[in-house]
């Protein structure tokens, strides 16, 4: 009996034929983008480590910080979409390596501003050019018009993030 019920837990639930719809994980978009960006962040953070002594989020940090030298830990949060936690321990382990200053703001004591150090810009300059490598081989799939288009219809469904995050109607049962 035990077995029985230890089996039961075990199997998957049967569903029936027509009891209720189930996605196509093949064109259901949030899934394609969810699978596509965990396959290339764990490779990444992968090949990065290895390679260059900083994980995937680092990397995130340091793009960002050379884009935009001098910013505070909260626009890096709303840039690359990491609650503040991960962030603020990425920062203060990346001070600690030397590769970020981080510093009062000169026009707000309540505020840090965060900067790549020589030694962080050298590091993002290495790591960059692998960086573009991959990009460069995940596109080579698609033509330049395909290429274009993708990045138009990303940068559109991000600009939308905004309607996907209004409440739902969502029904109870």
């Amino acid at each position: 009996m035990a077995k029985a019920r230890a089996q039961a837990r075990a199997a998957p639930p049967t569903v029936e034929p027509g009891s209720g719809p189930v996605l196509d994980l093949r064109r259901y978009v949030p899934g394609l983008l969810t699978f596509l960006a965990n396959k290339l962040s764990r490779s990444a953070s992968a090949l990065y480590q290895r390679e260059f002594g900083v994980n995937v989020t680092e990397w995130r940090i340091m793009s960002q910080l050379a884009i935009e030298p001098g910013i505070p830990a909260s626009r890096i949060c709303q840039v690359i979409g990491f609650d503040k936690g991960p962030v603020s321990r990425s920062l203060a382990a990346m001070e600690k390596r030397g590769i970020v200053t981080i510093e009062v703001d000169k026009a707000d004591a309540r505020r840090r501003v965060i900067a790549l150090t020589g030694h962080g810009r050298a590091l993002h300059d290495r790591i960059i050019a692998v960086a573009l490598e991959r990009e460069r081989r995940l596109l080579a799939c698609l033509s330049a018009e395909e290429r274009e288009l993708l990045i138009a219809s990303l940068n559109a469904m991000h600009e939308n993030l905004s309607a996907v995050n209004r409440p739902l109607a969502v029904a109870k049962g």
